[in-house]
């Protein structure tokens, strides 16, 4: 009997530590909600506006779901230059800029009215 009743004091300190830190987490989720879902406008028009011709041909891309790789091999440049251009490094060629609108299934006038003035 003397040693059931610390067992169950001990149990009972566990348990209450593991609601607390539930509670906590619960807590926390409920913010990263919040907070998410008040960036919905900023969100909306970071995907409508895009800064760069990088974002563009990125958002393409990954729309698409093709890796750097395949979007290099398809139009015969090397992986680092589609990562270049996606960063905004350097600009794609014109010739290459067909491509990658052809590739992507859209026009080269409709990638450059993207790109925010």
């Amino acid at each position: 009997m003397s040693i059931a009743a610390p067992m169950l004091v001990i149990s009972l300190i566990i348990y209450a530590g593991l609601f607390g830190l539930f509670i906590y987490l619960v807590i926390l989720i409920i913010q990263a909600l919040k907070k998410y879902i008040r960036s919905k406008d900023v969100r909306a028009e970071k995907s409508v506006l895009k800064q760069n011709l990088g974002e563009v041909l990125k958002d393409l891309r990954t729309k698409n779901k093709m890796t750097q790789e395949f979007v290099a091999e398809t139009i015969g440049v090397s992986r680092q230059a589609v990562s270049k251009w996606e960063s905004g490094e350097c600009d794609p060629s014109t010739s290459n800029l067909i491509a990658l609108a052809k590739l992507y299934g859209t026009t080269v006038e409709e990638i450059l009215q993207s790109i925010k003035q």
